[in-house]
């Protein structure tokens, strides 16, 4: 009798605990969601009802206004090209040069293994400042070019660090079976290291693509031409400054009595427009993610 009651009062509190779990994370998980939707609620909404609800939270009707006059706008469709090549680009590039210099540094006969990791880790806490940097930015010939958005930022120590734990975790095997065989370094490095390092190769790749996208301190030093601006710079001038005028065929639009858009639908269209290319990606990489993050950070 003892033990059926201490059974079932032990199931009613797992019953209870598990309850209580459940709810505080599907409210968290509201809260964290409720920002994107309000976010593309608002950026298909009608003038007039927004206008005339305080609080708009379900749309009376869709109107994608807002997204036509984006598509339409000659600087924003620029910049979102723009943004796609630094992405693709910066990332390959990046992937070349952390590669590399992972997989080098987890070797312990490398010569000057221990010195060329410290002052990578010296790279992360020091540098030579803003204005030096932009003077050798200069310097190179990189200022009001694609390149400046790509070269400079190539190399992320932390993402190296990374990957270099998690080549720490391969059996040594594996590169003496491609040795007996007569491989070289290179086509080890090509053939039998990158090909089964998949979740570090998707994570870090992530992390490359996603800090590409987002940034816009890049573009803001070093960017003259409205035309080589990448989208973020663009969003923020939208979002930030409240500027609706991007373009001719923007402006026109606003000044068109028809087209009555009100500025907040703009302004969450642009987020939306540049939100969902780079979120799109995560499903694909969703599975290695995990894997390569954990294994790459347990090892030092």
């Amino acid at each position: 009798m003892a033990t059926g009651a201490y059974r079932l009062h032990r199931s009613l509190g797992s019953r209870i605990a598990d309850v209580t779990i459940l709810g505080v994370l599907t409210f968290l998980a509201l809260v964290t969601i409720f920002p994107f939707y309000n976010v593309l609620i608002m950026s298909v909404a009608r003038y007039r009802d927004i206008v005339q609800t305080p609080l708009y939270i379900w749309p009376q009707a869709i109107d994608l206004t807002a997204y036509r006059m984006i598509f339409m706008d000659r600087l924003l469709g620029n910049s979102f090209l723009v943004s796609v090549v630094i992405t693709l680009g910066g990332t390959a590039l990046s992937m070349f040069v952390t590669i590399p210099t992972a997989w080098a540094l987890s070797k312990p006969d490398l010569p000057g293994r221990n010195w060329l990791f410290m002052v990578v880790i010296f790279s992360m806490y020091f540098s030579g400042g803003l204005i030096p940097w932009y003077l050798v930015i200069r310097g190179l010939g990189m200022l009001n070019t694609l390149w400046v958005l790509m070269i400079p930022l190539a190399f992320n120590a932390f993402f190296m660090i990374l990957m270099k734990n998690y080549f720490l975790t391969m059996p040594e095997s594996l590169e003496e079976s491609a040795r007996i065989d007569g491989a070289s370094n290179p086509q080890i490095l090509v053939r039998i290291v990158v090909p089964t390092s998949a979740p570090i190769m998707a994570t870090i790749s992530l992390f490359y693509a996603v800090a590409r996208w987002n940034d816009w301190f890049m573009g803001m030093l070093f960017i003259r031409d409205p035309m080589k601006l990448p989208l973020q710079n663009v969003l923020r001038r939208v979002v930030v400054e409240a500027n609706l005028e991007l373009g001719n065929v923007m402006a026109a639009a606003m000044r068109d009595s028809v087209m009555r858009i009100y500025p907040m639908t703009i302004q969450m269209a642009t987020v939306v427009v540049a939100t969902v290319p780079i979120l799109l990606v995560y499903p694909f990489l969703q599975k290695h993610f995990t894997k390569g993050i954990l294994l790459g950070s347990i090892k030092a």
